[in-house]
């Protein structure tokens, strides 16, 4: 979610004083020499990086796992918590936005593999809330189809589909049914992204998208 650690051991982050997107960097560095475990690998010390905001001033705190020098650095937390939250429609549920706003705290902090299941939960809801149901409709067991019925109804296109399938429900069913795997920023900023389209597709022209819902029979006349 745009953190990512730089040179020197400078950390590109959202700055919740100044609000951009910029640069904290390196004013003092702690080295504890030793074993340090970060997602399954060993490190042979972790840093505490104090750095400051380049535009505000503001603090923060980086703690960095390497083994020697910044090639084999990573990037195991930083406060504060950068959170790039996505636009989301006016007319968006409470209860879904609220999922996905925590979705995006969980990927702030490095917890992928939270965010990856929210992400997809968020999914579920979101077609659940639309009348994408076993109970409406009993051939709907699974969100693979209820996904499937969506692109086939015209309330998300088929490359939203192929989208919603690749980035949102396979990487969710895999931090919640297959064996502990290190998910990667790239995968959950995938997820983000597109969790976040969809609830655009559903929810920008709302009246749009409730008269083609009725239509099909997926919500009742109001």
């Amino acid at each position: 979610m745009n953190l990512q650690l730089g040179r020197n051991y400078s950390v590109s982050a959202h700055c919740p004083d100044c609000g951009a997107l910029t640069s904290f960097d390196q004013k003092q560095v702690a080295i504890i020499d030793g074993g340090h475990m970060y997602n399954g690998k060993n490190y042979m010390r972790v840093l505490y990086v104090f750095s400051q905001c380049a535009r505000c001033g503001r603090g923060g705190l980086a703690t960095v796992p390497d083994n020697g020098g910044t090639q084999s650095a990573v990037l195991e937390d930083f406060y504060p918590i950068s959170i790039d939250a996505a636009p989301l429609p006016h007319a968006l549920p409470p209860d879904i936005q609220a999922e996905f706003r925590e979705g995006e705290r969980c990927a702030s902090f490095g917890a992928s593999r939270a965010a990856s299941a929210l992400f997809r939960s968020v999914l579920e809801k979101t077609l659940k809330a639309n009348g994408y149901t076993r109970t409406n409709d009993p051939s709907l067991k699974d969100l693979q189809k209820r996904i499937d019925a969506a692109a086939a109804d015209g309330v998300i296109t088929d490359a939203r589909r192929k989208r919603a399938h690749e980035d949102i429900r396979s990487l969710g069913n895999d931090v919640l049914h297959e064996d502990w795997r290190e998910v990667n920023p790239e995968e959950v900023e995938n997820a983000h992204r597109y969790t976040q389209r969809i609830l655009e597709d559903l929810y920008d022209d709302r009246a749009t998208v409730e008269a083609l819902l009725i239509s099909k029979n997926r919500i009742p006349h109001p």
